[in-house]
């Protein structure tokens, strides 16, 4: 399974260091696990969910996983996760937005995620 978009939550102050320094290395569990987490686009509302509920100062980061040594490996429910065991570089982003917390917590996503 290969998806070419894949897609990262990350605070805002965070990427906005990694935006400084060129590169991301992580946030959080990825800096715990020594890999950097990605979503496709139909796991990513799941994620914002199970991890990011009612948090603000988010980003979400699109990542073109064609310019990456992506890893495909099992999680939750048995699902593959895009994962990226080195620093990502900037060059391999496509876009980023700033997510809005709805009134029920959950974030506002594109609605190419919701698809």
């Amino acid at each position: 399974m290969t998806s070419r978009y894949i897609y990262k939550i990350c605070p805002s102050t965070i990427w906005d260091d990694a935006e400084a320094a060129g590169y991301f290395e992580g946030a959080g569990i990825d800096l715990v696990d020594g890999y950097i987490h990605f979503s496709t686009a139909a796991q990513v509302a799941e994620t914002a969910h199970l991890h990011f509920t009612a948090q603000d100062g988010l980003s979400l980061i699109e990542i073109d996983s064609h310019k990456l040594d992506i890893t495909w490996e099992a999680s939750r429910g048995g699902q593959l996760f895009p994962h990226l065991y080195e620093r990502l570089p900037l060059s391999a982003v496509v876009q980023k937005w700033s997510l809005a917390v709805g009134d029920d917590g959950r974030h506002i996503l594109p609605a190419f995620t919701q698809e």
